[in-house]
């Protein structure tokens, strides 16, 4: 295979190509990337049939001080087969079921233009909803799963049966108690009806109430709301902060008040849907660089700096770099020391979107900026939400001072949303004290460090079974492959049933051969919960052959934690 320069991986990276299978990984190799070189890979597979290429060059050296190690193994060459076939099969199916619901031989429970509006231009297209109907109706139980309970490590489900293949769906009246929560974003275990963050949101709601009714440049500025954004810009290191009351809207509508005509945007291939709508909304030239890929995106700043905009060639206004810290799909975690280094060459802007990694990264829990042992003022326009390590809703940005000023008259989401609800104001002010220590308590750091722990142990556990997962090792989002669609709704299925709730995700939102099941580790998880989850997922996983990791299988064995995880990173 040809190599270019955007798609050879980052300087200073080990990269293990694999020599059989269907296709390359992310950027063009089956990534296990070492930086730091003086460190050993937590574990070696000698009977590996790969190519390991040191890869040559400066610009990744020196950058790191602790090992980056992720691992994104290839889709094997049958199974990538077999899963072709099964949506090729699922298609011919599809169109069969189409063709006896057009002859009235079977009945079609999908919407329909009424028959007086059929001489009507459609609403959509018929086929736009083919997929809907023909190959996600299979599996839809899977999906949208009623809970009545605190989303905390364990939950209680709703219990529903379907009697027309998952058309519509009957409750029983039951509830399904004590399912092992392997699927919220509840990273630190702040999802909780009792204790000190509890009881503090449950005060102000007595003196507030529970809306404002009013914008914040209104009727809807409290104290609480000065007292929040105060403590999230001394949390991230930062001049000032300002909040929003979605974490969706603080991307989409924050980032056409940053650019515009005349500006480019560079995002990452696998950047969330609130950063790609808003850079559409921008109005701004967009440009997509291979995920994690440094090569591709310095050829891209190269690019833009040499030729300028299209036609006229005249200089970018702006040129803005968006990044997540943790890819909620793949589990990787953004090479943030190298974007740096890059933003600062080519005098570009940086967005961080810290959604997932706020709160559960870092030896103080402050992000992927944390993590690296960055200073955070190299980062231009810092964002993130509330509703996963804190437990709450919302998200923030955070920068220099003129920045948020400039956003509190600009941005639609500032001046034109409703304020944030009190009680959940008062959830993030006490949840960010306690990871902070300002509570009286090492709670929140002790959290910060059991989730470290629980990830590395699972991650551990997970690849010693046999399973391909995604992403890097101190992530908390642990993608598992499952490839076929069939094995979606059946392992989301068969881990119900032996009480562990899990989310299966296929396509569109992966690769359409790379459906996986997405486990999110909590601080909240003991260490019996992990190893009955673990017990029942290596269970499932023989039971549906889904141990596809071609590396040697280590004896699963209970070893002693690291606690002095983060402490090579401290100063």
């Amino acid at each position: 295979m040809t190599e270019s320069s955007a798609n050879k991986p980052a300087n200073g990276e080990v990269c293990h190509r694999a020599k059989n299978g269907v296709k390359p990984g992310r950027n063009g190799f089956v990534k296990n990337h070492h930086h730091n070189h003086h460190q050993q890979p937590m574990y070696c597979y000698p009977e590996d049939k790969v190519q390991h290429t040191a890869c040559n060059g400066s610009s990744g050296l020196g950058l790191y001080s602790r090992p980056f190690i992720e691992s994104f193994e290839e889709t094997p060459m049958l199974v990538a087969v077999l899963t072709y076939m099964g949506y090729g099969i699922l298609t011919i199916f599809g169109y069969l079921r189409d063709f006896l619901r057009d002859w009235k031989i079977e009945r079609c429970h999908i919407a329909r233009e009424r028959e007086e509006q059929k001489d009507f231009v459609p609403l959509y297209q018929d086929f736009e909803n083919f997929y809907t109907r023909n190959l996600y109706m299979r599996i839809r139980d899977s999906w949208n799963r009623p809970i009545c309970s605190v989303p905390g490590a364990k939950v209680d489900l709703v219990e529903r049966v379907s009697h027309d293949y998952n058309w519509t769906f009957d409750y029983t009246g039951r509830v399904v108690e004590g399912v092992i929560n392997m699927g919220s974003y509840n990273y630190l275990g702040f999802a909780e009806n009792t204790g000190y963050c509890a009881d503090a949101s449950a005060e102000v709601t007595m003196k507030y109430g529970v809306g404002v009714a009013s914008t914040r440049q209104e009727m809807g500025n409290l104290d609480r709301h000065e007292e929040m954004e105060e403590l999230v810009a001394k949390f991230l290191g930062v001049e000032s902060a300002m909040a929003f009351g979605m974490g969706f809207a603080t991307n989409s509508m924050n980032i056409p008040a940053l650019t515009g005509k005349g500006c480019l945007i560079l995002s990452d291939e696998l950047n969330h849907a609130s950063l790609v709508l808003g850079a559409r909304l921008s109005g701004s030239t967009i440009r997509v660089f291979k995920h994690n890929n440094m090569q591709s995106l310095e050829k891209m700043l190269r690019d833009a700096i040499v030729h300028g905009q299209p036609r006229t060639h005249r200089p970018w206004k702006k040129i803005l770099i968006l990044v997540e810290g943790i890819y909620s799909m793949e589990g990787s975690i953004v090479r943030l020391p190298e974007v740096i280094a890059l933003k600062k060459r080519y005098r570009a802007y940086l967005y961080l979107d810290e959604a997932h990694s706020i709160g559960a990264l870092g030896p103080g829990g402050r992000g992927v900026v944390d993590y690296f042992g960055l200073d955070p003022r190299d980062v231009d326009v810092m964002m993130g939400t509330f509703t996963k390590s804190f437990g709450a809703a919302g998200g923030y940005i955070g920068g220099r001072r003129e920045l948020m000023e400039y956003l509190r008259s600009h941005s639609h989401s500032a001046v034109y949303a409703a304020s944030m609800s009190p009680p959940v104001v008062e959830q993030i002010i006490a949840s960010m004290k306690c990871i902070m220590g300002e509570d009286g308590t090492t709670l929140g750091l002790d959290r910060v460090q059991q989730l470290a722990e629980n990830t590395l142990y699972f991650r551990r556990r997970m690849t010693e079974m046999g399973f391909i997962i995604y992403g890097n090792n101190d992530s908390p989002v642990v993608p598992m492959m499952l490839y076929m669609p069939a094995k979606i709704g059946a392992f989301g299925r068969e881990m119900l049933k032996r009480n562990i709730g899990v989310v299966v995700v296929g396509f569109p939102a992966t690769p359409i051969i790379e459906s996986r099941a997405r486990f999110c580790i909590s601080a909240a998880h003991t260490k019996d919960m992990l190893d009955t989850a673990l017990s029942v997922i290596s269970e499932v996983g023989d039971l549906l052959q889904v141990k596809y990791s071609r590396h040697r299988r280590l004896p699963s064995m209970d070893r002693v934690v690291d606690h002095s995880i983060y402490d090579q990173i401290q100063d």
